[in-house]
């Protein structure tokens, strides 16, 4: 990202950060509302404080590229902050406990979608790691397909990918795809990254594993699992009106077919197996156990960890015979042994998994979460809840939310829906999910998926070459709003 794109982000976000504060959370699974949030301190010194301590740190995330400091940081301190002033002003109001309670209840939802996330991103960095991407990548890149037909193939990929990989995985893996058979054709790696993107965010809002907005939803028990295939066909309608508008800008040739390199490893099949049987852990404990979803998935990665244990010791075997034959050959030619190489195998070991997980992005979503519940305390959230849905009413409301979630990113702007938890009919939190989803393709920024993509395509998928395209994802954006509004007319 350069720094002219780094000045429209920061410009296009403290626009809005005034209005983004009504849209950022509390607490992301409860229920009912965390202890002590009917209390209205908004007014009061104290709440200002916090008000600009989170104003600041949302701030340093702006520009984190431009003082490359990570988004976690300034969140993590600021949460410490704002609590103290929350303990504070509680005391000042003779409830000396209050604060601890609603401290301990939004840590509570923190930590339940924290272990959810880490067990998902470790079966995927582990379908990673035994090359069941790669298989996927190098069988697109192999077959010599014409530039048009891979602009389809990634994006059909993507959006039916990303319901069982998540959107950011799914975009990473594709635009590697495109990147290397675009090799120098700049024009045709960033038109399929745009719409590698929106293939991806539209695709992760028919499944609870296809986003972190939807899997939100699901956890809270406001759309069961099954719930949000009903907006598998406005999903579609999105991502096709602007693939078929993207499409006429793909040139018209034909890249170098390249050599296929990948290849499974050793129970890569099991681990895929293993993932959908702990998605279908989650899913009927919730359903039909009402478990919360967190509990099948920590049993799936105690099923992972087990597996991972033969692993291990398979390859220890295979590397005892690799230093036996080391050996052997030592003792024949010691001449040659000595500037033989030692075997460099290394053991399959399931932590290696669990490091590779998006710490920063988790302990963001801490600090987000203790931040924005923080403010909640102080009374903010309500105010922001009354003016919004009670003042536009829902419909307009949740098509806004789509807008400002690719200004602000859609995660913080679900979570405070969440914690809003205005009262809307099915069909209306079936079109928030649906607009906080695709809503954050309008800009590269408003997605982990189209930032992780600009970092993969640097230089060339680019905040301007997205915004360039911006009319032709808002047709699509509309589109699949219609789309939702009649075809799911009796959810309303």
């Amino acid at each position: 990202m350069t720094i002219s794109e780094n000045r429209i982000k920061s410009i296009l976000t403290r626009t809005l950060l005034l209005f983004s504060v009504i849209f950022l959370p509390t607490d992301v699974l409860a229920m009912n509302a965390a202890p002590g949030a009917d209390m209205d301190l908004t007014g009061s010194w104290l709440g200002l404080l916090a008000l600009a301590i989170f104003f600041a740190a949302y701030i340093l995330i702006v520009i984190e590229e431009r003082i490359r400091l990570r988004k976690s940081k300034p969140m993590l301190v600021a949460a410490g902050f704002i609590w103290f002033l929350v303990a504070i002003a509680y005391v000042q109001q003779g409830d000396p406990l209050g604060a601890g309670v609603a401290f301990k209840h939004d840590l509570l939802g923190f930590a339940e979608l924290f272990l959810f996330l880490l067990a998902a991103m470790t079966y995927i960095n582990t379908m990673e790691e035994r090359g069941v991407f790669e298989i996927l990548r190098d069988w697109l890149v192999v077959k010599g397909f014409s530039y048009r037909k891979i602009f389809w193939l990634t994006g059909l990929v993507a959006f039916f990918l990303s319901p069982i990989a998540d959107n950011l995985t799914t975009a990473l893996l594709m635009a590697t795809v495109v990147i290397s058979v675009g090799g120098s054709n700049t024009k045709f790696i960033a038109i399929a990254c745009i719409n590698i993107v929106v293939a991806a965010n539209a695709g992760g809002v028919f499944s609870p594993f296809g986003d972190i907005t939807t899997l939100m939803v699901w956890q809270k028990g406001i759309i069961d699992f099954t719930g949000f295939f009903a907006l598998f066909v406005p999903a579609l309608v999105n991502w096709l009106i602007v693939g078929s508008i993207l499409y006429f800008a793909v040139p018209k040739v034909k890249p170098e077919p390249l050599a296929a390199r990948a290849r499974l490893k050793h129970g890569a099949l099991v681990v895929v197996g293993l993932f959908l049987l702990t998605i279908t852990m989650a899913v009927i404990g919730h359903n039909v156990l009402h478990l919360p979803p967190v509990a099948g998935m920590m049993t799936g990665l105690g099923f992972l960890k087990m597996f991972g244990f033969y692993l291990q010791r398979r390859d220890e075997r295979f590397l005892y015979l690799d230093k036996a034959s080391f050996m052997s050959a030592a003792l024949a030619v010691e001449s040659k042994a000595k500037k033989a190489s030692k075997p460099t195998r290394r053991t399959y070991d399931i932590y290696r998994n669990l490091q590779r997980a998006e710490w920063d992005s988790l302990i963001f979503f801490y600090g987000i979460i203790m931040c924005v519940g923080g403010l909640g305390a102080f009374g903010y959230l309500i105010v922001g809840s009354e003016l919004i849905y009670g003042g536009l009413g829902p419909t307009t409301a949740n098509i806004l939310v789509g807008v400002v979630s690719a200004i602000v990113d859609n995660i913080p702007v679900m979570f405070a829906v969440l914690e809003m938890y205005p009262d809307m009919s099915h069909g209306q939190w079936l079109l928030v999910t649906l607009t906080a989803g695709v809503g954050g393709s309008l800009l590269s920024i408003g997605s982990a998926a189209g930032v992780a993509v600009m970092g993969q395509a640097r230089g060339i998928y680019t905040f301007f070459a997205h915004v360039k395209w911006i009319w032709a994802i808002a047709l699509g954006y509309i589109a699949s709003i219609v789309t939702h509004m009649w075809l799911n007319a009796a959810t309303f």
